[in-house]
Formats: C-alpha cells, structure tokens, sequence
C-alpha cells in the first residue's frame, strides 16, 4: 500500500519507523484501509508482548471481511468457540441495534488479523460480537459508517486466550465463560472426558453460563471429578470421624486444588473408575430430565422448573461424586449407589421429598434439601447418599431426615474434638 506509513510504538514508549514493514500489517492496511494510514501506530502491550493497531475502518469493509465465528484455537480445537454466545431480545441489545441504524459510530471492537484460518474472513472479531451483528444489520440498510477497531497481529495461543479473556470480561460476563476459554486454552481433555460419558453431547462445547437445562459448565465438570478423588481418598472405616463436606471449584480464577488433580495427566483422563462414575451420572441426570419430561401435572409452579435440573444442583453433583469415590472398593454398594437411577417410583431424586428435608437450625427461608449448595448442603448430601448406598432403597423422607440428624450430628463430634485440640 503506497501510502502506508507505520510507526511502532515501544513498550519504553518510543516511536520508531522500521525500516520494512511487517507483511501481516501491510495486508492488514492494504485489506481493509483503515482511515489511519499516515501514519499507522502500532504497539505492542507490555504485558504479553501482542503487537496491535487502534484505527477506524468502514462498516462495508468490516462486514465483508469480519467474521465471529472465531475459535481460540484454530489449530487443535477449530471446532469449539470461546466467545460468549449472541444474547438476543437483550435490551441493551436491542439499543444498539437501532442506534446503529441511526448511524452510530461504535468503538473497541477487537478482532485479530489472521488470514492462515479462513483467508476470505481474515478479520476474526474477539471482542464485539453484538455490535458487529448491529453494524451488518445497519449496512443492510445502507449504513456504512466509520468504527473503531483494535487490531492484533500474529497472536500466539495465549495472547490469543489473554485477548478473548479481557474482551470478554465486564461486569455483566459469566465466570463460567472465563472458566471455559481457560479449559479451552489448556486443551481438549475435559471436554472430550465429558463427551465421552455423556455429560456433554458429542461436539458440544461446555455452557458459558450456568442455567437450568443447558450443557455442563467447566466449574460443575471440575467438582465432579475433584470430589470423586477427594472420597476416593478418605477412609471409609473413619467416615463418622472425618468431615466429608464435599469441595467446590473455583470459577473464573486459578484454583490449585483442581491444578493439583490436573498433574495426574493421562492416568485422570483413562480412570476406568471415574469414567464410569461419569457416565453413571450422566445417567442419573437423564433420569432425572426424563421424569419430568413433557406435562408436569400435579406439581406445583414454583417447583417444575427446579425438580428436573435436581441433579446438576452443585451439593447434590458433588455429594454423589464423593460417595462415587469413596464406595470405589465396595463393589456392593457401589453399585447401589449407582442404581439409584432407577429406584424411586416418582423421580430418582424425590425431589419434593428433598423440598421437606430440613433441621431445626435451617433459618425460615431455607426452601428444603437440594436447592442450596453452601458446605453444610453438600455435607448433608454425602450423609444422604452414603446411606441410600448402604440399603439401596432409594431416597425416601424418613432417610432424608437420618442423613440430616446424622450430619449434625458428625459436625458436633468435630466441632467438639477441635475444641479440645485448641486447648
């Protein structure tokens, strides 16, 4: 391009003209000619060394050469995506559809130059989906306005992750979507172990954001096989003197509970044992759906919505995780544990039992078992499951209120022997 002239910005902040200009940039200004040209700044972030460009481009030319259909890993995993799905009927949505129209000029789109994956797009949006989306529908009406764009150049797999993660992140953006551009960017592995048991469907991607009757989320995936290898680990011959509350994951930061299970590389992802509990779950939770598929006759409102997701509530998906582990070498009750599924004539869970469990110390807002998933919610779980394993019976109220009393009455014990230790 003959009049592209480029100045680099350092990350001492100063300017200098090199002497030839990357071929990347110059397709970059060549390709979509952007008003700045004369010169063209380009930077480069101190913090992960990812050179980039601010400039403004025609909505004509973004449109034609921009795509969202953007993966974080073109080369390993093109399949999946690590942008936040399009949030249609949003009225903040619907805002910035009509101000396009109206000619709004947007600004910090964020997309990165890349024309080795789908040459004819080289122009992938990271961060701007909904106002890419409103800038083709106002070009469809003959709006073809200037807006602002922040180009990366040559970004390798964890700038590119740097990149969605803060083009993604504002005060409204799922935890659960961090999580997932975080396992995507470490590799298949947990995905592909879901896909295999069947809690995710072949070719499917974790959910960006946790809601009833959507895919798994990354953080419920971690705590289910962190909690397997937490009860795998405890002393069943201990278990009335041992706290069993089952652990959560961390969403959207490091968790070094999950980094240290993680380090156990292939031997994790080919546990013929975790693998089976996987998929004995992905059963339970098919069960689950499955007896409130279609009318739900006789229950009440409020509870349709809650009783079939009953399963993938975090204190019941860890509880039973936990119990999965720590009966692994007592085939007979393991198996127990596992024919739950099957056992109870209204649903696996009974769930409106589970509405009535409760304690005497439970504040007056506490709406029964099952729907919180606090330390004592998970605790009380495993006390549950433990003993449904022990006579495979099924859930049923009198167990519930056993598994309740026996809770307490373990963290009484506990409490009492820290007591003493303190002294």
């Amino acid at each position: 391009m003959s009049n592209l002239r480029m100045v680099e910005v350092g990350r001492d902040g100063r300017r200098r003209t090199p002497a030839r200009i990357p071929e990347a940039i110059e397709a970059f200004a060549e390709t979509c000619e952007p008003l700045e040209t004369d010169p063209l700044y380009v930077l480069t972030d101190a913090r992960t060394s990812a050179r980039y460009c601010e400039c403004h481009v025609r909505a004509s030319t973004i449109v034609h050469l921009a795509t969202i259909d953007v993966p974080l890993d073109p080369e390993e995993q093109a399949e999946y995506r690590a942008n936040r799905e399009i949030v249609e009927g949003h009225v903040a949505y619907e805002r910035m559809k009509s101000d396009a129209v109206q000619r709004r000029s947007f600004s910090n789109i964020v997309a990165e130059f890349d024309r080795d994956h789908d040459p004819d797009r080289p122009l992938k949006i990271i961060g701007g989906q909904h106002r890419f989306n409103a800038i083709e529908l106002a070009l469809n009406q003959d709006v073809d306005e200037l807006h602002g764009l922040k180009v990366y150049f040559g970004l390798n797999l964890q700038q590119r992750l740097d990149v969605q993660l803060i083009s993604n992140t504002n005060i409204d953006t799922s935890l659960d979507l961090v999580d997932r551009i975080q396992e995507t960017a470490r590799g298949p592995q947990l995905r592909d172990w879901c896909q295999r048991v069947g809690l995710l469907a072949q070719g499917q991607d974790f959910a960006d954001k946790r809601q009833r009757g959507d895919p798994i989320t990354v953080r419920a995936a971690r705590t289910f096989i962190m909690n397997y290898y937490r009860g795998k680990s405890a002393s069943r011959s201990k278990f009335d003197q041992t706290d069993t509350t089952p652990a959560m994951c961390k969403t959207g930061e490091p968790d070094l509970d999950w980094e240290r299970i993680v380090k156990r590389g292939a031997t994790m992802w080919q546990d013929a044992g975790l693998e089976r509990a996987g998929k004995e779950f992905a059963s339970l939770v098919k069960a689950q759906r499955g007896t409130f598929a279609g009318e739900q006759k006789g229950l009440p409102a409020t509870m349709k919505v809650d009783y079939p997701e009953k399963a993938l509530n975090f204190a019941v998906l860890s509880g039973w995780a936990y119990v999965a582990g720590l009966l692994h070498s007592n085939p007979t009750r393991l198996q127990r544990h596992y024919d739950l599924k099957g056992k109870s004539k209204t649903d696996p869970l009974n769930a409106a039992a589970l509405a009535d469990g409760r304690h005497k110390s439970d504040p007056q807002n506490y709406r029964g078992l099952g729907y919180r998933m606090d330390a004592k919610e998970r605790g009380r779980f495993v006390e549950l499951f433990c003993l449904q394993a022990e006579r495979g019976e099924g859930i049923t109220k009198k167990l519930i209120e056993i598994a309740i009393a026996d809770y307490h009455a373990k963290q009484a014990q506990l409490e009492a022997v820290h007591t003493r230790e303190r002294r």
